[in-house]
C-alpha cells in the first residue's frame, strides 16, 4: 500500500503544480481570452463533459485492460474497480458542492457587471440560471456563441471541479496501474491531458485554482484505494517477464 501511496502521490504533486503556481502568482480570470485558444481549451474540456466523458472512460478503460492483460475475471474485478472509483468522485464532488456552495467565477463576473448578485442567482434552479445567463449574454457579441452556450449548461457550484476529479483520478490511475508495466508514454499523455482538463477550466471561467487543488486531492485518496484493490484482487502489476522474480511491496 505505501509503495502506491508514494506513486500516486508523486503523481498528485505533477497535476498540482499547475493551480498553486496559479495560485500564487495571484492569477484572476477575466473574459477576453484568445478565442481560438479559448475554443481549443472547450474541446479539451468537452473530453469530459457528457455525452463524450461517457465515451473517454470506456476508451481508457479498455486500454487499461489491454495494457495489464488481465484475465477475464480479473478484467471484470477491474471494470468495477476503476467505476467505483470515478463515479465516487463524483458523488463526493456532488455533495461538496451542495455543501460549499461556491460561485463561479464566471457568475462573480456577471454580478460585477450586471448587478446580479450571486445569491440571488444561485436561489433559481438550473433551467432558471440557464435561461438567466443567455438573457444576460445575448448582446455580448465579443464572448463565443458556444461559451455563452457552455455558460448556460454549467451553471452549478464551483468547489470541487468535477472534470478535473474525473482527468485526475484517470490519470493518477494510470501512474498507480500502468508505470509499473512500463506504459510511460499512456502516463505522460494522461498526465497532460488531465493537466489540459484543469487548465481549461480556469480559463473558461468555470473553477478557481483552489476547486483543482481540492478534486485532485480527493482524487489521489480514492486511486490510491482503488490501486490498492486492484493489485490485492487481480494480481502483480509488474511486466508478465518480471513477475515471480520482483515485485512491489504493498
Amino acid at each position: 500500500m505505501l509503495s502506491i501511496a508514494k506513486r500516486t502521490a508523486t503523481g498528485a504533486i505533477i497535476l498540482l503544480a499547475m493551480p498553486v503556481t496559479v495560485s500564487l502568482i495571484g492569477w484572476q480570470w477575466q473574459p477576453g481570452e484568445s478565442a481560438l485558444w479559448l475554443k481549443m481549451m472547450y474541446w479539451v474540456t468537452e473530453t469530459v463533459t457528457q455525452p463524450w466523458g461517457l465515451i473517454t472512460h470506456l476508451v481508457l478503460f479498455f486500454w487499461f485492460l489491454w495494457c495489464l492483460r488481465f484475465r477475464l475475471k480479473a478484467a471484470l474485478v477491474l471494470f468495477l474497480i476503476l467505476g467505483a472509483a470515478i463515479l465516487g468522485g463524483q458523488g463526493v464532488k456532488s455533495w461538496v458542492k451542495e455543501q460549499v456552495q461556491e460561485p463561479r467565477p464566471y457568475v462573480m463576473w456577471l454580478e460585477e457587471s450586471h448587478g446580479i448578485p450571486a445569491q440571488q442567482f444561485y436561489d433559481l434552479n438550473r433551467q432558471q440560471r440557464g435561461q438567466q445567463v443567455k438573457t444576460l449574454l445575448e448582446q455580448h457579441h465579443e464572448l463565443p456563441g458556444w461559451l455563452r452556450g457552455h455558460w448556460q449548461k454549467e451553471t452549478g457550484f464551483a468547489f470541487p471541479s468535477g472534470h478535473t476529479m474525473f482527468a485526475a483520478s484517470w490519470a493518477l490511475l494510470a501512474v498507480g496501474l500502468l508505470w509499473p508495466r512500463r506504459r510511460v508514454i499512456s502516463v505522460v499523455v494522461l498526465m497532460i491531458w488531465a493537466t489540459g482538463v484543469m487548465g481549461s477550466r480556469l480559463l473558461l471561467g468555470m473553477h478557481w485554482p483552489q476547486d483543482l487543488m481540492a478534486s485532485t486531492a480527493i482524487a489521489w485518496l480514492l486511486v490510491t484505494v482503488a490501486c490498492w484493490l486492484t493489485r490485492r484482487l487481480c494480481g502483480p502489476l509488474t511486466p508478465a517477464r518480471e513477475e515471480g522474480q520482483t515485485g512491489e511491496s504493498g
